[in-house]
């Protein structure tokens, strides 16, 4: 997991296909596009713009992906985001082959980040996340996940 913020060059030490994600997530005003996906690079780096509603941890499903990294970035409000170790010990709850999505039914050893405006957060398939977890309430965000196909790094 990486966690940072847009404006620090920092990013500019990742792999190339992170680096193309953060510079999209710069370059873009999201405030002002419509929500939907957006092809940064075909099928392999690509974006989805939303609305969310926050909603507390407990009623949010840990998750993990196979095939792509989340990109995660906060336009507007704020979240909080889970994040652990991927172990083969936990239960799948839920697993779509299609969406590349993965729900668990309990994980351990949870820590909490919150992300505003300008966070990203970068989760690897070897990465357990729980995103859109209200801070305080819940709140509606504007919200930008850059999917990147893992075989790229």
């Amino acid at each position: 997991m990486i966690a940072s913020n847009v404006n620090i060059d920092e990013y500019k030490k990742y792999p190339a296909a992170i680096r193309k994600a953060v510079e999209f997530l710069k370059s873009n005003d999201f405030t002002a596009m419509e929500p939907g996906t957006y092809k940064i690079e075909g099928d392999d780096i690509y974006a989805n713009v939303f609305d969310a509603l926050t909603e507390p941890a407990a009623q949010r499903n840990p998750e993990s992906h196979k095939e792509y990294l989340d990109v995660q970035y906060v336009v507007t409000g704020e979240e909080a985001l889970g994040f652990t170790i991927l172990k083969d010990k936990y239960e799948i709850a839920e697993y779509s082959q299609e969406k590349d999505l993965i729900f668990y039914k309990e994980v351990e050893d949870e820590g909490f980040i919150q992300s505003r405006p300008g966070c990203f957060c970068v989760f690897y398939p070897s990465d357990i996340h729980r995103p859109q977890c209200a801070v305080k309430e819940p709140m509606t965000i504007r919200k930008v996940v850059v999917k990147v196909k893992a075989s790229l790094l």
